[in-house]
């Protein structure tokens, strides 16, 4: 499996406008509206309980917000960008610009890791990195992941 086997057109907000965290991880949600996935509130409520733990905020602009549930049938990945930035408790204190989004169901631990590590390795390309924060259409993003793109 690839990251573009499941991060999607639909999945992909590259004019984020929301300005703090909970309202932007709604946003993010967002597209999940018209699929099987559980209500937004079980999707936002598993996410803040993430971040209760301690920011996903990883630093240089980047975020990758996650959960597992028990109800979740299928794996979703949401690519969002915002281009002013949130705030979002951060590692380093800065705003975030980049948020990839995580929901698997809660069984599939081993594979919830493997996108998680593949989405840091993904990250960790300089060139990959610009090519999203410049990104303004998700044809942009898709082609700026695609190169880089294995299997996990």
């Amino acid at each position: 499996m690839k990251l573009l086997d499941i991060l999607t057109r639909d999945t992909i907000l590259t004019d984020l406008q929301a300005k703090d965290k909970p309202a932007v991880l709604e946003e993010l949600l967002a597209p999940l509206s018209q699929t099987s996935a559980p209500s937004k509130e079980a999707l936002m409520q598993v996410l803040m309980e993430r971040e209760r733990l301690g920011s996903t905020g990883i630093g240089d602009g980047i975020a990758i917000p996650h959960g597992k549930l028990d109800n979740l049938e299928d794996i979703f990945l949401i690519f969002g960008k915002s281009r002013r930035g949130v705030s979002f408790d951060a590692m380093d204190n800065r705003p975030v610009h980049l948020f990839f989004v995580i929901l698997t169901p809660a069984a599939e631990t081993g594979l919830h890791l493997k996108i998680l590590a593949r989405i840091s390795r993904l990250l960790r390309e300089p060139s990959v990195k610009n090519r999203l924060r410049q990104a303004s259409s998700p044809e942009m993003v898709l082609e700026a992941i695609a190169p880089m793109d294995e299997d996990f």
